[in-house]
């Protein structure tokens, strides 16, 4: 992989964000942008046991992807109280992802507000996601490639980006969001998976208060240096291209994969995770 370091500034208007980032769809790391929220001083793990220790909490960790699992279905359970023990006391797979704030601690929302950023930010969705030392996220890129705002709290976090372009080079699975989940993008084994060479992108690691902007569409791949969690903003997709992509995905695609994991079972699975391969491979002649 050819990676380059992500863009970090130390603060931004919104001004330099479109100029600079958001019209070139360019990811930054902005180091001091919230640091009057009184999340900055009051985020971190023991906090949020405190406010919602007693909350039962889905976690969900790396195995792959089964037919006979549903989309986004939870691995195990547990007290908010208990997984951050559990995150304070040893490394684990588990991860919490698109815990939605507004639902589930409303008080949450008195710690931040919502920056001005020049793009109409989705309030009624923000979203917290945890993980233990060493977990991670499989490449993937959201179903509705938004703009993306995600604001690290406690501990570190690596991330891995690239955009739409790098589509050949990735053996993304058909009909779906991910890439091959037996790919290591910590340590990826060229071998292996040959075409990752030529795939150019982007690494940034992010501490307690940093924020990435993530630009439509991304794959993100994210590992958790550190016990940590992150809270994300988004918004809509202003490309056309790329919002009439989220559509076909929200409204076709996601219900035509759950179709055919009924249909097929496991079989389809297996036959998408070979596809891409071959498929990667044909195109670049390798």
């Amino acid at each position: 992989m050819q990676l380059r370091e992500i863009d970090r500034v130390s603060s931004i208007t919104k001004e330099e964000f479109i100029k600079n980032y958001f019209r070139p769809q360019k990811p930054v790391i902005i180091e001091n942008y919230v640091n009057d929220w009184p999340a900055i001083q009051k985020w971190n793990l023991d906090y949020m046991a405190e406010i919602g220790g007693d909350k039962v909490v889905p976690l969900y960790d790396d195995r792959p992807v089964r037919h006979d699992e549903g989309f986004n279905q939870a691995h195990a359970e547990m007290k908010m109280s208990q997984y951050v023990e559990l995150l304070k006391k040893e490394p684990t797979r588990y991860r919490i992802f698109l815990w939605n704030i507004l639902k589930e601690i409303p008080e949450l929302q008195n710690d931040f507000s919502y920056p001005d950023f020049g793009l109409k930010l989705m309030k009624g969705l923000p979203m917290l996601f945890f993980g233990g030392e060493d977990s991670y996220t499989f490449m993937h890129y959201d179903i509705d490639l938004a703009n993306i705002f995600h604001f690290h709290f406690h501990g570190k976090k690596q991330v891995i980006l690239f955009d739409q372009k790098q589509n050949n080079y990735l053996y993304k699975i058909p009909h779906s969001l991910i890439v091959r989940e037996d790919i290591d993008f910590k340590n990826p084994d060229y071998n292996k998976w040959p075409a990752l060479k030529k795939a150019k992108g982007f690494v940034g690691n992010l501490e307690h208060g940093h924020v990435l902007y993530m630009p439509e569409g991304y794959w993100h791949y994210m590992r958790y240096v550190t016990p940590g969690f992150s809270m994300s903003l988004r918004a809509i997709a202003r490309n056309p291209k790329n919002l009439g992509k989220a559509i076909y995905n929200i409204f076709w695609m996601r219900h035509f994969d759950n179709m055919m994991r009924r249909w097929k079972g496991q079989a389809w699975i297996d036959a998408k995770n070979e596809k891409a391969v071959t498929r990667t491979h044909a195109k670049l002649g390798l």
